[in-house]
């Protein structure tokens, strides 16, 4: 009896004593006064828990829990996948991250990210991610979608809902929208519209964003693995379009405005250099990823919203079908109009409120510095929750009920809502996004009403907002 309590006691009194040791070793000196908290086990620290919370569509609930737990509502210290971290909580904490960037913290992604994405945007720092940002600003800012932006996103919707909507008397809708965002992002990056090519790339780049959340195992089976190798493919079908579209600009078939791919070829800095085509790739199949992941997410979510309040799908309704009575039959919709959709983007705004399409995201301690009367080692890294600061009462009166009046006047109180970050950071895509949702919503209103075949359905972070069902609906068409 003895001899079988000492084998279960064995290893559970080893992990604890390898525990102690491991979070002594990463802690430095006991007499840095770090943010209460635990780190949990060995290299897992409290990763199962964020998943577990994450999966189950709260994952606000690991912050809250952890707040209570350790009595400190500013920030405490955790674990994630061996790394030490410190997660800074509300508007205080995010307004800290985001006016400090690039001088006490910097940004961070896990792993598995940057193995996948190699060097781009969210990568690099310093003077290079500026330029590399301004770059991409010039093509996907306010400015550059006062142009022919708007009309183009019209175009391709209308064509979507035609083929993939139109006749049909259910719709999964966010396999469906998914289709719509890849082909959209296809079309004004890299001027791809023939539909084989388009499948080709889709269908190699579904698998990979499996494996963007994954744990890093890069061994054959798993989720990391197969998006690592599908990575590969996907670059090399863009380097074979990127040498194509070198030798239509040098011939003059091709012009620098064309789209993202031609702007990134004849960019340069004040030095004359250009991007690498490696750099162009990396770059390229970011923005599909951030471009199609986050817009399918929202638009989805909207048009669950609008089934379960019909009386906020009447005023969109009637906006929308206010701005088509301004328009001869056929005319494309223009940047004016996009100006237009006040109410449209207040609900779309509500929405990403409640359930931001990304939890949160990571910054990287530069410095040693002070935070909430702690202090946060260099190195460590941080975390920032868009979903705990979005559903907290004290930010939002009520805030699990749905109110697009919030974003009426001057909307909510500064750096209580950041579905797009903020600070030097702040989402590049953040215009792109805007023009689009509002395209497609005013495409899918003025056509369809519907209903959820799966009232309720739930959303799992897995690591983005995703209906688990897909948010199967029946269509009912407008009379004409």
């Amino acid at each position: 009896m003895i001899q079988a309590l000492a084998l279960i006691l064995l290893p559970l009194i080893v992990s604890y004593v390898l525990s102690i040791v491991y979070w002594n070793r990463k802690s430095g000196s006991s007499k840095i006064n770090l943010p209460p908290g635990s780190f949990g086990w060995p290299f897992i620290g409290e990763t199962l828990s964020l998943l577990g919370a994450a999966l189950n569509g709260t994952p606000e609930r690991f912050v809250r829990e952890r707040i209570k737990k350790h009595r400190s509502p500013l920030v405490f210290k955790t674990s994630l996948l061996g790394d030490s971290i410190a997660v800074l909580c509300g508007p205080a904490g995010n307004k800290f991250l985001f006016g400090n960037e690039n001088k006490l913290v910097a940004l961070w992604w896990p792993s598995p990210v940057t193995k996948l994405f190699g060097r781009c945007l969210i990568t690099i720092r310093g003077d290079e991610a500026k330029w590399m940002r301004k770059i991409m600003l010039s093509y996907l800012g306010p400015d550059a979608f006062a142009s022919h932006y708007a009309a183009t996103m019209d175009i391709v919707t209308r064509r979507h809902i035609q083929v993939h909507w139109r006749g049909k008397e259910e719709v999964n809708v966010y396999k469906t929208v998914k289709l719509f965002a890849f082909e959209l992002a296809c079309r004004l990056f890299l001027s791809l519209e023939e539909p084989n090519h388009i499948e080709k790339l889709g269908s190699l780049f579904y698998v990979f964003l499996k494996g963007v959340g994954a744990l890093p195992l890069n061994f054959p089976g798993t989720r990391f693995y197969r998006s690592k190798k599908l990575a590969e493919a996907i670059r090399k079908e863009l380097m074979v379009i990127i040498k194509e579209r070198r030798v239509a600009l040098k011939e003059g078939k091709a012009s620098s405005s064309q789209d993202l791919l031609s702007h990134f070829l004849t960019s340069c800095d004040e030095n004359g250099r250009f991007l690498t085509e490696m750099d162009i790739v990396n770059n390229i199949l970011l923005l599909l990823f951030a471009g199609h992941d986050t817009s399918t997410i929202s638009i989805t979510l909207i048009i669950k919203s609008l089934g379960e309040y019909p009386d906020v799908y009447d005023k969109v309704l009637k906006e929308q079908l206010e701005i088509s009575k301004g328009k001869a039959t056929g005319e494309m919709l223009r940047w004016e109009d996009i100006q237009k959709m006040r109410y449209s983007w207040n609900v779309a705004s509500e929405v990403m409120r409640i359930t931001p399409p990304a939890g949160g995201s990571f910054r990287e301690a530069l410095v040693d510095f002070e935070y909430g009367g702690y202090t946060i080692p260099k190195g460590w890294k941080l975390y920032w929750s868009a979903v705990t600061t979005h559903r907290d009462d004290a930010n939002f009166q009520d805030a699990t009920h749905f109110d697009p009046s919030r974003f009426e006047g001057v909307g909510p109180t500064p750096f209580t809502y950041v579905p797009f970050g903020g600070g030097p950071r702040m989402c590049v895509g953040k215009e792109f996004a805007r023009v689009e949702i509002l395209v497609f919503l005013h495409n899918i209103v003025t056509n369809f009403k519907w209903d959820l075949l799966v009232p309720n359905e739930k959303i799992e972070y897995d690591p983005m907002a995703t209906p688990i069902k897909g948010l199967p609906i029946r269509l009912h068409p407008h009379q004409a």
